[in-house]
């Protein structure tokens, strides 16, 4: 008989599939800032860069600017973009999880966006 856990993992909706290149690491997401944590976990235990291999939610932006996605992404989502649906945005464009991060954080540190709570953001 299957375990009830079991199912509910089943019907659980996924965010998409994070990859690691150099370790061949697969991990499936439920949540766009799971694959944020998983990049920062993997990152700092390994030097490695953690991808998106497969987005499974609608994350489009036109730019591959961090600060235009994020005010792209921002007229969708006023209470702040998740840090991993800008990360999946911008993959498209050819910016890295770590590139993405490293931008955010410079762009914060220059008052041009805010947190309004933890891991999401939106520009001033």
């Amino acid at each position: 008989m299957p375990d009830d856990g079991d199912a509910e993992l089943a019907k659980k909706p996924r965010a998409g599939v994070v990859t690691c290149p150099s370790c061949d690491l697969h991990v499936a997401v439920a949540e766009p800032n799971d694959a944020v944590e998983l990049y920062r976990r993997h990152a700092n235990v390994t030097g490695h860069d953690v991808e998106w291999e497969r987005v499974a939610f609608g994350a489009e932006a036109e730019s591959d600017d961090v600060k235009e996605a994020l005010i792209e992404l921002g007229e969708d989502h006023p209470d702040g973009v998740e840090l991993g649906r800008l990360a999946a945005a911008l993959t498209d464009n050819g910016v890295a999880i770590g590139e993405t991060l490293d931008a955010v954080r410079d762009l914060r540190m220059s008052g041009e966006i805010y947190e309004p709570r933890d891991d999401h953001v939106l520009a001033v």
